[in-house]
């Protein structure tokens, strides 16, 4: 089951109790851009973006299914826009598609200027996550999935 790939739309395509709980599970997570976190570009290092993203995508995974989950894939990283030191960029991570052992989690991160109201889409990229149960084997994410 899947959400197209447009981060403006709203219509899901999933049941009502996992549509119910992918709204629950959204994380949004917003951080200050600091010198200690760009390239020598002054903008954001990209690494440091992958793995906030990661980690996002993460935290939505886990409240999604309240399982123990490993990240086994990122899909295309989109870097749309560069993000400069000082300012504030936020990350929204939304489960997209639900499988029998996986999840996958768009994560999109906007750059908002500290100092006047503009807000812009800068990162989009997804992840895929597989729950594992104590034994480190793929086990059921959703009971209905």
């Amino acid at each position: 089951m899947s959400l197209a790939q447009n981060p403006n739309q709203t219509e899901t395509h999933f049941p009502d109790d996992i549509a119910a709980r992918i709204i629950q599970s959204e994380a949004r997570v917003i951080k200050a851009i600091f010198p200690s976190n760009t390239n020598h570009h002054n903008t954001l290092f990209g690494g440091d973006a992958l793995a906030w993203m990661d980690e996002t995508a993460f935290i939505a995974a886990t409240r999604f299914c309240r399982k123990s989950l490993v990240t086994v894939s990122s899909d295309r990283i989109d870097f749309k826009k560069a993000i400069p030191a000082g300012s504030l960029a936020e990350l929204i991570a939304k489960v997209i598609h639900v499988g029998n052992t996986s999840v996958k989690v768009e994560v999109n991160i906007y750059v908002e200027d500290m100092y006047k109201d503009h807000r812009e889409h800068a990162i989009r990229g997804v992840f895929t996550f597989v729950a594992v149960d104590e034994n480190r084997q793929p086990t059921q994410v959703w009971p209905h999935a």
